[in-house]
């Protein structure tokens, strides 16, 4: 599962154009960065109804995607997933997720951009601030001023691009929670799925898989 982080901050704070500099310098840096943002505004449309896709999910379908020689998208409703979880099912190989807004994802480190509409200060009523952009002294965090792109990037880099790579590659989310595991837990169990992997055919110079487990609706764990 790739690190996640957020960068928070109220409107008019600048946090999209830092965040689009600070993915080019992690790109740059050969990293795969993959972003979620988040809107407030509701009834946004990306396709009409009256397209292929359009009227395919007016006929139900969920989700919808449109495939091209160059791109793809994929359309459904908001179910209410985690942060975390779509981080784990949308973005699996990437180096790491970065969200545009979620103060309110639990359990997700933010990166607050000081400034905008509002003088209030988001890390005072929200959890999991370990840095701020400012361009005002701010004690008790990771300072960084607004052009510091390069210092910005190389702090994501240490802090969960190259030390998720030092890690143990076993992790486990459930009902779209990480759960916690101690180190030979995660050995343990990353070395029993790869001993079950490497007994079937196809599965030669597999460097990650990935399993999703659904348990009937009559059975708990």
């Amino acid at each position: 599962m790739p690190p996640l982080v957020t960068f928070i901050g109220w409107h008019d704070s600048g946090k999209t154009t830092i965040l689009c500099d600070v993915i080019r310098e992690l790109t740059e840096r050969g990293h795969r960065v993959g972003v979620i943002k988040s809107s407030k505004h509701t009834g946004i449309s990306f396709d009409s109804t009256d397209s292929d896709t359009g009227r395919l999910a007016q006929a139900g379908a969920e989700p919808v995607a449109f495939v091209s020689p160059d791109n793809m998208v994929v359309m459904g409703n908001n179910s209410g997933l985690s942060l975390l979880t779509m981080a784990h099912r949308f973005f699996p190989d990437v180096d790491l997720v970065i969200g545009e807004g979620f103060k309110n994802a639990e359990g997700v480190d933010k990166i607050e951009v000081a400034g905008g509409e509002s003088t209030q200060s988001l890390r005072d009523s929200v959890s999991g601030v370990i840095a701020v952009i400012s361009t005002e002294p701010v004690g008790g965090y990771h300072l960084f001023r607004p052009d510091e792109i390069r210092e910005i990037a190389e702090f994501l880099e240490s802090r969960y691009i190259l030390k998720n790579r030092e890690m143990p590659s076993a992790s486990l989310v459930v009902n779209g929670r990480k759960i916690p595991l101690k180190g030979f837990v995660q050995d343990c169990l990353a070395g029993t799925i790869a001993g079950f992997v490497s007994s079937l055919k196809h599965t030669e110079g597999a460097s990650k898989i990935e399993i999703s487990v659904t348990l009937p609706e009559n059975e708990e764990l």
